[in-house]
């Protein structure tokens, strides 16, 4: 590592713990505010609805940066304090940044003045304020690599490779309190519907290629196979809510379960709870994939209890976590294990 780039990569992300901060009170009093402030005491209301509800199965709907901006403990501590059963994910939330951690690498701070050439000289990538050694994310690559050529070469759902990620990491992470680690030894399972478009889809074309080179058969990942899994979950849970950071594909993927039942022949309610931070604008049709309300039309949402935020994530999720947290309904809540569900293959 040359000087330029060690001096560049010295002050590390630190991520929040919300056992530690207890927000309730900032919470309770932001009840009787106005705008994002009372939009955002609405939704930690509505997520203790979905813990106290017990027949309510808890899905955590993850896009953009947070996990690599401070909030990834947040996301760990909501799956080992039973507050999520199911997570459905862009690959970077679970891969470039979760995983990325913990094989022992970090995020640094940085900032959003700078040279960007002057970066990719020194090959370190930026997240807005937030840079990444790109030297370690290819360690990351290679990593997922080394995975896929110890299985079985044939088609697997993202929750099922994932699966085997967690499962390595139990015997080989640098750094224990991971995402990928709890939802496997918790029995959550974690989709992501465009797996290739992140870290993980380098290590798994240089699996292929390599592979094809030696005119072996190969590792696929069935995105078909991750709609039908997520959509067991919800025809067998039935009653269901959604905490969603940020949107897009995550977020349709989640949403659309309800339509792909009914095609199924197979009547199951709408998300009867709905909860969306995103900064995102609703004027273009877009919203990261809908307003909640909008999302009622298509019969994927029920709007009695629906709450967008609009606001930077990583400024309210900490916030509504905490909240939650010390509210303590958690420890009531039944695990629902919904890994289980699935085959051999996903058994500790």
């Amino acid at each position: 590592m040359t000087v330029k780039k060690k001096n560049m990569l010295k002050e590390i992300i630190r991520h929040i713990d919300i056992t530690r901060v207890d927000s309730t009170e900032i919470v309770d009093a932001m009840r009787d505010m106005s705008f994002s402030s009372r939009d955002t005491a609405a939704a930690a209301d509505i997520l203790q609805l979905m813990i106290r509800n017990k027949d309510c199965t808890n899905w955590l709907v993850l896009a953009g940066s947070t996990s690599a901006a401070g909030c990834m403990q947040v996301y760990v501590d909501m799956v080992r304090f039973n507050m999520i059963d199911c997570v459905v994910a862009t690959g970077a939330s679970v891969i470039d940044m979760d995983f990325f951690e913990a094989l022992g690498y970090k995020h640094y701070k940085g900032t959003p003045f700078v040279d960007d050439t002057l970066l990719r000289k020194n090959y370190i990538d930026r997240i807005y304020d937030t840079y990444i050694d790109e030297e370690e994310l290819q360690k990351c690559d290679a990593t997922i690599k080394s995975i896929a050529d110890t299985l079985e070469a044939r088609p697997y759902s993202s929750r099922e490779f994932i699966w085997e990620i967690g499962k390595w990491l139990t015997k080989n992470s640098k750094k224990k309190n991971s995402l990928l680690q709890a939802c496997y030894e918790q029995q959550v399972p974690v989709f992501v519907p465009a797996f290739s478009d992140c870290s993980a889809g380098f290590g798994l074309v240089m699996h292929q290629a390599e592979r094809i080179k030696r005119k072996e058969l190969y590792l696929t990942i069935d995105s078909v196979a991750d709609f039908r899994e997520l959509t067991e979950i919800k025809m067998a849970a039935k009653t269901s809510g959604l905490f969603m950071v940020g949107g897009g594909v995550p977020k349709n993927f989640a949403q659309d379960t309800v339509v792909c039942a009914e095609c199924l022949g197979v009547e199951v309610p709408m998300h009867q709870y709905a909860v969306q931070i995103t900064v995102a604008d609703s004027r273009d049709g877009a919203c990261s994939s809908s307003t909640l309300k909008e999302a009622s039309s298509w019969g994927k949402v029920d709007t009695a209890h629906e709450q967008m935020v609009y606001a930077e994530a990583t400024t309210v999720v900490p916030l509504i976590a905490s909240y939650v947290y010390h509210k303590g309904d958690w420890k009531r809540r039944k695990k629902h294990e919904w890994a289980k569900l699935f085959n051999q293959t996903t058994k500790k």
